[in-house]
């Protein structure tokens, strides 16, 4: 009967464990006597551990109330149980040797073509996704594959295959070690998970970890500029150039649109129609860059107020950078300084060019960024126009995602509607 066993050949730090497979029979495999060999084969895992916390005679991490060796040697046991189940299934069929062995552990793939490190899919999907999905998604997909490059550069290369609970661990860590908020982390191994479900429909090996690996959101603390707030907007003396910005602010708070779509909002996208009593509304007609969704929207009375006093015309465009910066400025002038809970992008350290975000105690004034427009749209309005006719506006695909973006819970929901017995 086979046996396995762990060992490590190494006093070096880290130190990689092997995997010794004994006591079977080799078949195929003769002595110079005719007698069948004994089974012995021995490869080396993917897995590592200082030399000084190996136990020799457990053949097991000594300390294992530590939860890193606790896993390694719950890892371990999985691994020692899924070879016993593979030689039990090929022994007779398969010389049983270093080689089988080592394939085992890393398997030769047939791919068709398809890249089976993680970094090169990453660019495979991207090349024959590009034409339906949106510039920002690309974004968004290279923002984590460059992530990757920098963290193969401390940890090596990473096989789709390989995408287990040691890696989502590791990548974690490396992350937090960077700095990188909890949010952005879970919101990138989702994408990483996505990349890999996709070559698993192609066929390529994805580990059986896979699927379980997660790291949850945490609720975040929604900032949005209230009913008062932006009529302390309106009525702040500010230069003309601020007052465009201004002015971009607030049609962003009664039109709930994104800055890819706000933005882009031009004196031909306005159009006239009659309702069913036969007054005339204003309304703006676009594609959400994002979703591609068509859109029309009725105009606000307040935008409208806007484009009477530009003769019609929606402010003069800036970019996305400029107006983040400027945004903070209208509103620090606006007095909008309360001390509240959120986060923002700041220096790791002066001078690193480096920024990551933190949350902590700030002025709102430098909480607020281009979305908030939209989310001051969603939240101001909730409950006092349908949430049916709030998600066309919005273009979010689901309640439950309107719900989410707005911050209300499953129990927010129970306390409005226990208002209504």
């Amino acid at each position: 009967m086979a046996s396995i066993k762990f060992e490590i050949k190494s006093v070096k730090n880290p130190a990689a464990i092997y995997i010794r497979l004994t006591g079977g029979r080799m078949r195929g495999e003769v002595t110079k006597h005719n007698n069948v060999k004994k089974l012995d084969v021995t490869a080396r895992t993917k897995f590592y551990i200082n030399p000084a916390d190996w136990s020799k005679a457990k053949q097991a991490p000594k300390n294992l109330n530590d939860a890193d060796f606790k896993k390694l040697n719950s890892d371990l046991s999985d691994l020692k149980n899924e070879l016993l189940k593979h030689y039990n299934k090929t022994v007779g069929q398969t010389p049983i040797t270093s080689e089988w062995l080592k394939e085992f552990l890393n398997p030769s793939e047939s791919t068709g073509g398809y890249p089976t490190e993680l970094i090169k899919y990453f660019d495979y999907y991207i090349s024959i996704k590009k034409k339906i999905i949106t510039e920002s998604s690309i974004r968004k997909l290279n923002v984590v594959k460059h992530k990757l490059e920098r963290y193969e550069k401390e940890h090596g290369q990473v096989l789709i295959k390989n995408v287990d609970r040691n890696f989502h661990e590791s990548f974690q860590k490396y992350c937090e070690a960077n700095k990188y908020a909890h949010n952005t982390i879970a919101k990138e191994m989702r994408f990483i998970k996505t990349i890999c479900r996709h070559a698993k429909d192609n066929g390529l090996e994805t580990h059986y970890q896979m699927e379980g690996l997660k790291t949850s959101f945490i609720k975040v603390d929604n900032i949005y500029l209230t009913e008062d707030e932006l009529a302390l907007i309106k009525k702040v003396k500010l230069n003309e150039s601020l007052d465009n910005v201004r002015d971009w602010l607030l049609i962003s708070c009664y039109t709930g649109q994104r800055i890819s779509d706000f933005m882009r909002f031009t004196k031909n996208m306005v159009t006239t129609q009659k309702n069913r009593a036969g007054k005339e509304i204003i309304l703006i007609e676009f594609h959400q860059k994002k979703t591609g969704k068509v859109m029309t929207l009725p105009l606000h009375s307040e935008v409208l107020r806007i484009l009477k006093k530009r003769a019609g015309y929606f402010p003069e465009a800036i970019s996305d950078q400029r107006y983040n910066d400027y945004i903070k400025t209208v509103c620090r002038k606006a007095k909008i300084t309360q001390k509240v809970k959120g986060s923002k992008k700041t220096e790791t350290f002066e001078g690193s060019k480096v920024f990551r975000k933190e949350t902590g105690i700030f002025p709102k004034c430098e909480l607020v960024t281009s979305h908030i427009g939209r989310r001051s749209f969603a939240t101001n309005n909730y409950g006092k126009i349908p949430t049916s006719l709030l998600i066309a506006a919005t273009g979010h695909s689901t309640e439950q995602m309107f719900l989410t973006y707005i911050g209300k819970s499953a129990s927010d929901r129970a306390l409005e509607l226990a208002e209504w017995f």
